[in-house]
């Protein structure tokens, strides 16, 4: 592998690849293209343990190792029985595919993991007389197929685990977003750290989580113990170590105040074990209350929440969406609020025009991220058009 030159594809979640791509820019990424879910550019190792320490909104980062077209089953393995395997591990690791496969030709995506697998394990028979294992939950080494018709990429996995997996997560709530969506969010509203920060039905407390590593500039796998890169063969541990430092003395502090509440007691014991795994307990401030029943209180306030959702949390309450409305306009003048809701009809039931609609998904779960504008008296809400982006 050309370590100064390494092409890179980083995955991320529909509607986020923009933010995804400033990132990667911020980081130095060279070539920095957007694709549907995904981003791709260059970069040397360096680079790579950087992105894989660092970007919020990565999912997986991948390094691809070879592409061909394949017109049959016989072809794709032939090519992949001949591929120089042992340059990229050891017959004495462990090894797993993961695939994607859309296409007509090579219709049965399991089928084409398991020729690829064969033709991985013959390679080093034929090779070395023995055999690498398949291990499926921890592999030291990730590979990824992804097939387009004809077309069959190969890809190195540097990340392993997704790179949702933060490492602080203790507890689950009963819908909790997803660490890289609620990253996304925080960035497409504008945080950055400047000001008061409030999620007013916190559940587990990723959001407030989040909003307090992007705030405190804490890189976004601070917490994670492993990366796949470190099992390949090039890997340059001492240079990992400069990588980590480097970002870890960035860190900055913190003057603003993040605050979420919740009604329900057991989602903020979840939230507090989360908060207290991520060492946060001295930033993040969390207690009971009812959204409904509060008044603003912090000056000046970015709010960012994830109501319960229909398909996932029965809301027996039809005005639900209602009350939010009108608790923004009685009792949170002045302030930004943007909410996610896979209820398409939200912004109807709640009353108030959006100023800007994004769309994203919350794993299947299409929804719109929605921005309101609060203005104080009688000054009516920014009258922008509806925005479908």
């Amino acid at each position: 592998m050309d370590t100064e030159n390494i092409k890179i594809q980083i995955k991320t979640f529909f509607g986020l690849e923009t933010v995804l791509g400033e990132e990667i820019k911020k980081l130095g990424g060279r070539n920095v293209e957007l694709k549907n879910r995904a981003v791709n550019c260059e970069g040397d190792l360096g680079f790579l343990y950087k992105i894989n320490y660092s970007a919020r909104t990565a999912l997986k980062i991948l390094v691809p190792i070879d592409e061909f077209k394949a017109y049959n089953e016989t072809k794709y393995y032939d090519r992949l029985f001949k591929f120089e395997w042992d340059q990229f591990m050891d017959v004495n690791q462990t090894f797993a595919i993961d695939s994607t496969v859309n296409s007509e030709r090579f219709s049965h995506s399991q089928f084409m993991t398991f020729k690829m697998k064969d033709a991985i394990v013959d390679y080093f028979q034929n090779k070395y007389g023995t055999r690498p294992s398949i291990e499926t939950k921890s592999p030291d080494i990730k590979f990824h197929l992804h097939i387009d018709r004809e077309l069959v990429t190969i890809s190195l996995d540097s990340s392993g685990d997704a790179l949702f997996k933060r490492g602080y997560r203790r507890e689950q709530g009963e819908a909790p977003i997803n660490e890289v969506l609620a990253s996304g969010m925080l960035q497409l509203a504008g945080w950055d750290g400047k000001g008061n920060f409030l999620d007013p039905m916190c559940g587990s407390g990723t959001l407030l989580i989040e909003a307090a590593m992007i705030a405190m500039d804490l890189p976004a796998q601070l917490y994670r113990r492993r990366f796949a890169f470190q099992n390949w063969k090039n890997y340059d541990e001492d240079l990992f170590a400069t990588i980590k430092q480097h970002r870890v003395d960035r860190i900055r502090e913190f003057h603003g105040k993040i605050v979420g509440y919740d009604i329900d007691g057991r989602m903020l014991d979840a939230a507090r074990t989360n908060i207290e795994s991520a060492e946060m307990e001295e930033v993040i401030e969390v207690r009971r209350e009812n959204f409904f029943d509060t008044k603003k209180d912090l000056f000046p306030l970015l709010m960012v929440f994830n109501p319960p959702y229909d398909e996932r949390i029965s809301i027996n309450d039809d005005d639900f969406y209602k009350k939010i409305g009108d608790t923004f306009k009685t009792s949170y003048p002045n302030t930004l609020a943007w909410l996610i809701s896979s209820d398409l009809d939200a912004p109807k039931k709640i009353g108030l025009r959006p100023s800007r609609k994004i769309k994203l998904f919350n794993g299947k779960l299409e929804t719109r991220f929605l921005q309101y504008e609060m203005y104080e008296g009688t000054k009516k809400l920014h009258k922008l058009e509806n925005k479908e982006e």
